[in-house]
């Protein structure tokens, strides 16, 4: 509607504003800041105010000049601005009309609006509040008949006291969220429910504790029922598991409270104000029979408790709500995470409880060196009273499942015997709660083990503190020390078998010792003088091992009921001392097998070709060697052997000695060459006497089974011929092939070596290569 103001007009503007500036007294009036009054005052104070005045005139007038200039210069402009400003106006009077005529049907629309909103609300409030005035005369009717129920319920004694909570129960639903405050007619009702419920709750606690205290599974499920009704039940469990805790806690400090088990034998009148009530020399043994007296009590205390809950638990898994069918202890299971088991929480918590007050009293700020020692010295019987303990629980776990089972029959049987934790083999998780009963005398127990491996290493150390073997008291009054060790843990398996390792131990410590003292250079090998004082020292050593194992192994056999696991621990260390034995035989058995082996090998040495038949009528016909051997192996047995106590070990050991001397004698027996009939008679007489020469080696020849056979098969192939002996039953199953064909090549012609003589070997050298290789099938090869 407007144009845009030309270029002319916007220079010519600039020119005469530039010119104002330009002058000092108009570039005032320039100013954003220009105060009308401040100007004028001033000017008023000024002298020459003709001349200010002329000078506004001034530009006064160049303003009117520049406006006349412009209304010239835009004539045109100006009248066409005119006729578009008249336009505008009749354009805003009809919008004015407009919105009057919209403002008029507003308020039409309103007044017939307003009204029927205005009584809707008046009449949606009344429906409110006589909603409102309903539901509080409801309210109040029904708890008037409900307390006049409670009432009646609550003269029917124990009997209507479910219903007397459910009553409760519902009366409680009934005032949630109201204001029932002011209502004068449900006052009375109110104060009586008051007191009802106190004196239902009153009443289900004493029903609840006295069914638990006589085990009534009868009397739980209704006290429970009770609280379940009440909207109870969560906090009344756990209320109930808490005062059996709190009960428990005071009866361990008490049980535990040194002083108190001081003053109950202190002696009367010495005591005064700042004395403290110990146990002295005199009445130490008063306060430890004080002391276990109250263990005993407590041990009782936890037993009670325990059944409690345990009884507690067992009606919770059972008992069902009548009306919703759901499991109480589902609803405990509600208010915690995951499975509920209240008996296995309980039993941590009396673990834990245990474990602190033990540590409290004999570390702690409460310690007593008194408790300490009596726990420590006399563990096995604080463990003897643990044992009692869990097997009274396990009796008591089986026969309530028992018990319950036949009563209720509802099917949760099988749940309330997997959530036993008294139950060996039930627990549906890895909770051990024998172990976490047993781990509360840890401290105790590591102590006794610590003191008990001292009583065992003490006279061992004692024995040998000398230098010199231990003498048979000493070794007695080692055995007595493990014996009793061993009789004093046999209250407890898993302590049998711990003191077992260390009596091991203490065998070992023995044998090691023993081990030091043995002799083992050439003193102790030598076969050719008498004992040296180096072998009767080896000898003592080994009596006194054998009389320790004997004593050891005695025992054993009398200890009765002992873990097998224990019996295998001591016995694996026996076998060390067996072994230890047979160590310190080693050097003299090697000598004598030496010295056997050589007076054996001397019979190459003697003539046995004659052909003469030696006279019968002369006293011996044995050959010289062999009178050396008997007269040799009658030395050992006299000299050394008869010296050793242990004679059944000896005669163990010397065995394979003397079925050495058998084999060796029959083989060389065979490559003896030549051979006549004087000497085959010699040789017979020779076979004979080697059961006298060998019998102080053993008890009966005969023990010594096929050596002894292949010395009397032997014997009667002196005077067979060669037919004879190659059908003879005994070869191969007794005598070997390699020392028939021996023998045979004995009897051939000179003209046939021997197999030795082949490979031109020395009797003992080719008796050594035999010794190499036992089997038939290289001697046989070697002979072929």
């Amino acid at each position: 509607m407007f144009e845009k103001p030309d270029v002319k007009l916007v220079n010519m503007e600039d020119s005469v504003i530039e010119q104002l500036a330009d002058d000092e007294e108009f570039r005032k009036f320039l100013d954003e800041t220009f105060d009308v009054k401040a100007h004028a005052n001033q000017a008023i104070q000024g002298k020459a105010i003709s001349d200010q005045l002329s000078k506004l005139a001034e530009g006064i007038s160049l303003l009117d000049r520049e406006i006349h200039s412009q209304i010239v210069a835009h004539h045109e402009d100006l009248l066409s601005q005119a006729t578009g400003v008249e336009t505008l106006e009749g354009v805003l009077q009809m919008m004015q009309s407009r919105i009057q005529s919209l403002l008029a049907a507003m308020d039409r629309i309103r007044s017939k609006v307003s009204e029927p909103f205005n009584k809707i609300s008046s009449r949606t409030t009344q429906l409110r509040n006589l909603q409102d005035t309903c539901d509080l005369l409801r309210r109040i009717i029904r708890i008037m008949y409900l307390g006049k129920r409670l009432n009646s319920q609550l003269q029917g004694g124990a009997r209507e006291i479910t219903k007397a909570a459910q009553s409760l129960n519902e009366l409680d639903y009934i005032c949630e969220g109201v204001d029932l405050s002011g209502v004068e007619i449900i006052e009375q009702d109110r104060r009586f429910i008051k007191q009802a419920r106190k004196d239902v709750e009153s009443q289900a606690h004493k029903m609840l504790e006295q069914g638990m205290e006589t085990q009534n599974p009868t009397q739980v499920a209704t006290s429970l029922q009770v609280f379940h009704n009440l909207g109870s039940l969560h906090h009344t469990v756990e209320r109930v598991l808490q005062n059996c805790r709190d009960n428990l806690n005071r009866n361990v400090r008490s049980c535990l409270d040194a002083q108190s088990l001081a003053q109950q034998h202190a002696p009367q009148g010495r005591a005064g104000p700042g004395r403290a009530a110990m146990p002295v020399t005199g009445n130490t043994a008063a306060f430890r029979a004080s002391l276990w007296t109250n263990m005993e009590k407590l041990m009782d205390n936890i037993y009670a408790a325990c059944a409690q809950v345990q009884h507690l638990q067992k009606v919770l898994v059972k008992k069902r709500d009548p009306v919703t069918h759901v499991c109480f202890i589902e609803e405990l299971a509600k208010h915690q995470e995951g499975h509920v088991n209240i008996m296995q929480e309980f039993w941590d918590s009396i673990t834990h409880m245990l474990t602190n007050e033990f540590n409290n009293s004999t570390e702690g700020s409460r310690a007593s060196m008194h408790l300490k020692q009596a726990f420590e010295g006399e563990y096995p019987k604080l463990l003897r009273l643990y044992n009692d303990l869990w097997r009274r629980l396990q009796q008591f776990s089986i026969t309530t499942a028992s018990s319950l089972s036949q009563s209720e029959p509802t099917g949760e049987e099988d749940v309330s015997v997997e959530d036993d934790i008294f139950i060996p083999g039930s627990k549906r998780n890895q909770y051990d709660s024998e172990k976490a009963l047993r781990d509360t005398l840890t401290k105790f127990e590591n102590a006794y083990l610590s003191k008990s491996l001292s009583r065992l290493f003490d006279p061992i150390n004692l024995a040998f503190s000398t230098g010199n073997p231990p003498t048979t008291q000493e070794v007695e009054t080692i055995v007595k020390t493990i014996a009793s060790e061993l009789n004093v843990a046999s209250v407890d398996t898993q302590l049998c078998i711990t003191v077992a390792k260390n009596v091991a131990k203490t065998i070992q410590l023995f044998s090691v010792k023993s081990e030091q003292l043995l002799i083992t250079d050439g003193e102790a090998s030598q076969v050719i003088g008498p004992c040296t004082p180096g072998q009767q020292r080896n000898v003592t050593v080994v009596n006194i091992l054998y009389l320790l194992h004997q004593s050891i192994t005695k025992l054993l056999e009398g200890l009765q009921n002992f873990p097998p696991e224990a019996m295998e621990c001591i016995q694996k260390s026996l076998e060390g001392v067996v072994v230890l034995m047979s160590s310190a035989l080693s050097p003299l058995m090697s000598s004598v097998l030496d010295a056997v082996e050589a007076i054996i090998l001397t019979m190459h040495q003697e003539d046995f070709s004659s052909s003469a038949v030696p006279d019968p009528g002369k006293e011996s016909q044995c050959s010289l060697y062999m009178r050396e051997l008997q007269e040799f192996v009658s030395r050992c047995q006299a000299d050394y052997l008869s010296r050793y106590e242990c004679q059944d070990f000896i005669y163990d050991s010397i065995k394979p000695i003397a079925c050495r001397c058998v084999e060796l004698f029959v083989r060389h027996a065979s490559l003896i060459r030549p051979l006549g009939e004087g000497g085959k008679m010699r040789l017979a007489a020779d076979f004979a006497q080697m059961e006298l020469a060998i019998s102080p080696f053993c008890r009966k020849v005969s023990d010594l089974g096929n050596h002894y056979k292949l010395l009397r098969a032997f014997r009667p192939l002196l005077f067979q011929n060669a037919e004879h002996i190659s059908k003879s039953q005994a070869i191969g199953d007794i005598i070997p092939h390699s020392t028939i064909l021996h023998f045979l090549f004995a009897r051939a012609p000179q003209e046939m070596k021997s197999p030795h003589q082949s490979a031109d070997w020395s009797i003992s050298r080719y008796s050594q290569w035999l010794e190499d290789h036992p089997s038939e099938k290289d001697r046989l090869t070697l002979i072929k």
